[in-house]
């Protein structure tokens, strides 16, 4: 394998194990939820989740956005009518904790001296 093609092809599975690397389309998104395409349509349409445009319009989704709407549909499948919110809230919580965590770690910032 010549080394242009070995640098494309370890290029392409770095980005496929990005969580943000939007590689499922529609279809296969469906598929993997075990939906239609309308699910995931939906989903975007209520602006759960944001699938990306491919150059030729086609929506497509990451693994990040897969499990946010594997979630949803959880919810869905319980009868949950406020599952879109409840995500989004579970989703807020998730960040404010890692945030609050980074911080920890960081120990406080230094204070400015005044120049009093």
């Amino acid at each position: 394998m010549s080394t242009e093609r070995s640098s494309r092809t370890t290029r392409a599975v770095t980005l496929l194990d990005e969580d943000d690397y939007p590689a499922y389309t529609t279809g296969r998104a469906a598929d993997m939820l075990g939906t239609t395409p309308a699910f995931p349509r939906a989903l975007g349409e209520h602006r759960l989740i944001t699938p990306l445009r491919a150059e030729g319009g086609h929506r497509r989704c990451s693994r990040y956005q897969l499990r946010i709407a594997a979630r949803a549909r959880e919810l869905v499948d319980q009868g949950t009518l406020a599952a879109c919110r409840i995500i989004v809230l579970e989703d807020q919580l998730e960040e404010a904790q890692r945030i609050n965590e980074q911080m920890r770690t960081q120990g406080p910032e230094p204070q400015p001296k005044s120049s009093a």
